[in-house]
């Protein structure tokens, strides 16, 4: 896996950073992402697996480490202090499913599994939003190309075709586990809109006006309405 080490090594070269701090960011080609990602391509062929190994498993994480390290963009543009990061944001909807109620016909365990993978591929394409001006055809070409990649350092293995078909369950709004986790997607995000209004002075209006009327189900609708009626106290 030495060939799969350098290539993630590419990977976390390219840059993610938002536009607001990098206006080039938005002109910039793909040229550099396709050259890493076919790198990792090369190497998957050179060295194919059917399960992971600790060597491939290591690679990973390595670049789920960005994860961790990039900021929510809607946040950083609004000039929010000490933002979140995207594993932030992952974790605390993989606590809303996990401390959800039972609801006919929904796989808990399953919506645990969906918020943690559903933005993983930010991990290479960083967190593009609306202001980018990134049409969403093509924010999620650019997504499912570093999904690929990223299951592609897991080989052909059982976790690597789940962590894809979670994600692209999700993407596609296809089952009511994709609708109540798409649900947590923004409850987490207004939640947060409210935190920072709380203890940063901020005016977040936006993210409240962008939700609202389009939760899928009665849990989101119920618990972004508590949201918004904590809101409306302060």
């Amino acid at each position: 896996m030495g060939g799969g080490r350098g290539a993630i090594v590419a990977l976390l070269s390219i840059s993610v950073v938002h536009p607001a701090a990098d206006p080039i960011r938005s002109l910039l080609p793909l040229r550099r992402f396709r050259t890493a990602t076919a790198s990792v391509r090369m190497a998957s062929h050179a060295a194919p697996c059917s399960s992971s190994t600790a060597s491939s498993v290591i690679d990973f994480l390595t670049l789920c480490t960005r994860l961790k390290t990039t900021k929510r963009a809607g946040w950083v543009i609004r000039g929010v202090h000490d933002a979140e990061s995207v594993a932030d944001h992952m974790y605390r909807m993989s606590v809303m499913a996990l401390i959800s109620a039972d609801l006919p016909g929904v796989d808990r365990d399953r919506c645990i599994k969906m918020a943690v993978v559903h933005d993983i591929a930010e991990a290479i394409v960083g967190d593009i939003t609306p202001s980018d001006g990134v049409p969403k055809s093509e924010k999620s070409r650019r997504e499912r190309e570093a999904l690929d990649h990223m299951c592609s350092l897991l080989g052909d293995g059982a976790r690597a075709k789940e962590i894809h078909e979670l994600w692209m369950e999700y993407e596609e709004n296809t089952s009511l586990e994709a609708k109540l986790v798409k649900d947590f997607d923004k409850i987490e995000m207004i939640l947060q809109a409210l935190e920072y209004e709380t203890d940063q002075g901020k005016d977040l209006e936006e993210f409240f006006q962008s939700t609202s009327g389009k939760f899928q189900t009665d849990l989101g609708k119920s618990w972004a309405s508590e949201i918004v009626s904590r809101r409306r106290k302060k």
